[in-house]
């Protein structure tokens, strides 16, 4: 049989490995981190010191890595992967890259008269150790029914795509709908949540119903349970996503859910989740309706909430007192042009609270439903313009409150915006 190189032993790849010595391949592996080597060693693999040695020694050399930048440094390293390269050598990346990476790579091997074949994978860590893994192969298909019986030790299903920089692409636009997926499933789960629906119950009408998937079987349990541990990370989710947000870009082509998804990762990473799995994200969620999803049942000692200062936090105090801020806003006014309107012009306004879906603002100044403002905070708040859309007039005793729900507003702004009212109301700092 033949020898087979393996480079990058991490939550698939070490997997993987053992599943190509369990069908009797003789192989070499490496890894960055020499010790996550040590069981596979124990299974019988050889240790090879660089990758470099994993090249010159394997008749396939197999990748799995996390982005593009590990890839290429195995490879163009020092001691990398083209140190070691010699015509007839096949080598097989299943890591989630970009095509240009992928391709650029087959070019590289192409000039040694060594094959390549992008061939990025689905099924996690389960169909690893199993050897039920869906491959999603570009590159040259007589060079992939070549390796087939090597796919088919690790796999259960092989699809060709296309060309070289084909799997790669394949596997972005599928991990797009596995982000996309796997946000409708905890924001479902989120507005039964807030309804004060039992999570159980819910769960059991999404696996039954028209909304039952493959990320509420792997993940609606474990996000009641509040079991984040790594099946798939944040942080590697939030990585597929761009690079799918790039690819869009090259094509042109507008992906409003994408970026949405993205978006909502990103505010995930911010909040220290990203090596966590991707479900982890439902606590921003939590965060924003102050509710945890749970199945009703008592929580256990663990997850009550500490109790140790019993005043009520700025942010609760002006929930239940409904305190006018005195941050002073500037607004810009913009409607349809008709008979009566106006458009362009400045007025002061007042914030009076930050809700969950936007701002409301007191001004004596009359205004209409749907109409678009332009919100300007002050200059220490280092905030761009926000536009938002008067959803609600409320009379009160200094002219109106306008609730403004806010439009487009990017992750990091969000962010910002609540990072600056908690410190105006924690410290009580006087406005301008």
């Amino acid at each position: 049989m033949k020898t087979i190189g393996f480079i990058g032993l991490g939550t698939m790849g070490k997997p993987m490995a053992a599943t190509l010595l369990s069908k009797g391949y003789s192989v070499i592996v490496y890894n960055r981190t020499a010790e996550k080597a040590q069981d596979l060693v124990r299974q019988g693999a050889d240790l090879a010191e660089t990758p470099a040695e994993a090249a010159r020694n394997a008749d396939v050399l197999i990748t799995m890595l996390s982005n593009d930048e590990v890839l290429l440094d195995v490879f163009y390293g020092e001691h990398g992967i083209m140190h070691g390269v010699r015509p007839g050598l096949t080598v097989i990346d299943c890591s989630t890259v970009s095509p240009d990476a992928s391709r650029k790579l087959h070019r590289e091997l192409a000039q040694h008269y060594a094959d390549f074949l992008d061939a990025p994978v689905s099924g996690g860590p389960v169909a690893a150790e199993n050897g039920t893994l869906l491959f999603m192969v570009g590159g040259s298909h007589s060079v992939l029914n070549e390796q087939l019986p090597l796919f088919e030790a690790m796999g259960s299903k092989v699809l060709y795509m296309g060309p070289s920089g084909a799997g790669s692409t394949a596997k972005l636009a599928h991990n797009t709908i596995v982000g996309i997926n796997a946000l409708g499933l905890i924001e479902g789960m989120s507005i039964a949540a807030k309804a004060n629906l039992d999570a159980q119950q819910f769960l059991q009408v999404v696996m039954a119903g028209a909304a039952h998937s493959k990320q509420a079987e792997l993940r609606g349990q474990k996000i009641i349970d509040r079991d984040f541990a790594n099946m798939f990370s944040l942080q590697l989710m939030l990585k597929d996503l761009l690079l799918a947000g790039s690819l869009t870009d090259t094509l042109k082509l507008p992906a409003p859910l994408l970026k949405s998804a993205t978006g909502v990762f990103q505010m995930g990473l911010s909040r220290g989740l990203g090596e966590n799995d991707l479900n982890a994200v439902v606590q921003c969620y939590e965060e924003w309706m102050h509710t945890k999803i749970t199945a009703s049942q008592p929580l256990a000692e663990e997850d009550k909430p500490e109790t140790v200062n019993p005043s009520p936090s700025a942010r609760e105090r002006r929930r239940n007192q409904r305190v006018l801020m005195n941050i002073k806003l500037l607004l810009s006014l913009y409607e349809w042009e008709q008979e009566g309107a106006f458009s362009g012009q400045h007025i002061e306004g007042t914030l009076f609270d930050l809700s969950e879906g936007g701002l409301q603002i007191v001004s004596n100044y009359p205004l209409t439903l749907d109409m678009f403002v332009v919100i300007h905070f002050p200059q220490e708040a280092e905030l761009p313009p926000i536009i938002g859309r008067i959803i609600r007039i409320t009379p009160d005793k200094n002219g109106f409150r306008y609730g403004c729900m806010l439009s487009g507003i990017p992750p990091y702004v969000r962010i910002k915006l609540e990072e600056y009212i908690r410190h105006k109301l924690e410290t009580g700092t006087p406005t301008t």
